[in-house]
């Protein structure tokens, strides 16, 4: 048995799909995965020492994982079993890991491919482990989630995590051109049709090899506004759930704190048409601004937070565009993560001083016996205070006094810096004369 799905044999002229007839049969045919394959790659380097090890592909759908796996048990003599973790349960895989037993007593290696590996529940991937470290099986896995956040760690501390590209435009105008060979004539598309049909793809070279067999069979050249008509396009690879999630709305936090307006609305578009949760926007986009700008700006949080509440009174699509206002607001903010940095400092020492009482001076005495144990002795109310400020200290007794905000020298936080540096002046001098 070299593949589970195997089907039998078909005849020489039967008709086969373009993806199946393009399918490199070898690995230098393989596009847009160089940094693996080639000699100086990890697979490369590989096959030249004839040490393939157990691996875990993880990229985006259609750039080619189930072809390499394919080519690389050619490559290395290996019998090429694939299962799918969607279909496949512990019964077949046991049955998997006996005829892999069975056929290396024959002195037949195993590559076993598994898609979407990721889908396995940690009892299924500790399954594989003793097939692994005994070299009954050569493991392939794919995936399109993190394999970090998926995997279970003994999996990925027995397996060679590779990472996958997504296919540029030239990658997948080299599979036009290379379709347009097999079919023996040009596509019928006009150069921004071709264009868009790329834009269509991805990145998926399935994908676009699947609207190449459409294309193939239409008559005249199609200009780009019937190309949209014709095919429905490709919804970009989004999963609300999983990497890409992360990844965008990393991109669009990084892009406000960046202070890039543009690249902040592209990213706030991407989330939004791949169906992004409206109110997880504007959670988030709140969260940038008391992160990012803070005191710097204390208007940005009010505008986020009236933002949210349009949303909710309008709801969608009206509602987005107040939330594409308070990104724009954000990014264009002067920015400042000292009340952040100030907070984590904070909780750093208070747990490490979790323990310690305040200082008497400052505790409430609503009882005698509170009074008699010295609570409110020394107290002095900073409204009577010489400047309204008695410089007193607030700190436990004992405990070095903590310096925690920082405020910048941008925005509304310069104002705070000056009033911070005041107030140190002060308490200096209180200091000082208290010492007097």
């Amino acid at each position: 048995m070299s593949d589970l799905f195997d089907t039998p044999a078909m005849a020489a002229d039967a008709p086969r799909p373009l993806a199946d007839r393009l399918r490199p049969r070898t690995l230098a045919e393989v596009v847009g995965q160089d940094h693996l394959l080639a000699d100086d790659g990890p697979l490369g380097q590989m096959l030249l020492h004839g040490n393939l090890t157990s691996l875990i592909l993880w990229g985006p759908p259609g750039v080619g994982k189930t072809t390499i796996a394919r080519l690389l048990a050619d490559e290395t003599e290996l019998a090429f079993v694939q299962i799918s973790a969607i279909f496949t349960g512990m019964p077949e895989l046991r049955k998997v890991f006996e005829a892999a037993r069975l056929r290396r007593q024959n002195g037949k290696g195993t590559l076993l491919f598994v898609d979407e590996i990721h889908r396995f529940n940690k009892a299924q991937q500790d399954g594989f482990l003793p097939h692994m470290e005994d070299g009954t099986i050569t493991l392939v896995g794919a995936t399109t989630e993190n394999p970090s956040f998926e995997l279970n760690s003994a999996v990925l501390s027995r397996a060679q995590v590779l990472v996958l590209n997504r296919l540029t435009p030239a990658h997948l105008e080299l599979l036009i051109q290379r379709a347009e060979q097999a079919m023996g004539k040009p596509l019928p598309l006009e150069a921004h049709a071709r264009d868009a049909l790329l834009e269509m793809a991805d990145g998926d070279g399935r994908a676009l090899l699947n609207m190449l067999e459409q294309v193939f069979g239409w008559e005249g050249k199609v200009d780009r506004a019937t190309l949209a008509k014709r095919l429905n396009r490709r919804a970009a690879q989004y999963d609300k759930g999983g990497d890409s999630h992360y990844n965008l709305i990393s991109a669009l936090h990084k892009s406000v704190r960046g202070s890039d307006p543009d690249a902040a609305l592209y990213w706030l578009a991407r989330m939004l048409q791949g169906g992004e949760d409206p109110r997880y926007l504007a959670r988030r986009i709140t969260r940038m601004a008391v992160e990012d700008i803070g005191l710097a700006d204390p208007e940005a949080q009010r505008q986020c937070l009236d933002a949210w509440a349009t949303y909710e009174r309008l709801g969608s699509p009206e509602g987005e565009l107040a939330l594409a206002q308070a990104v724009l607001y954000l990014a264009l903010a002067p920015k400042s993560n000292a009340a952040y940095a100030a907070y984590k400092n904070a909780m750093h020492a208070a747990k490490k001083t979790g323990s310690n009482p305040p200082p008497k001076h400052i505790l409430n005495a609503p009882t005698d016996l509170m009074k008699d144990q010295g609570y409110g002795d020394g107290y002095q109310y900073d409204h009577d205070a010489e400047a309204g400020f008695s410089g007193q200290n607030y700190f436990p007794d004992g405990m070095k006094r903590g310096v925690y905000y920082t405020p910048v020298e941008r925005g509304h936080e310069r104002e705070l810096k000056k009033r911070l540096d005041y107030f140190a002046r002060l308490r200096e001098k209180r200091a000082r004369e208290r010492g007097a």
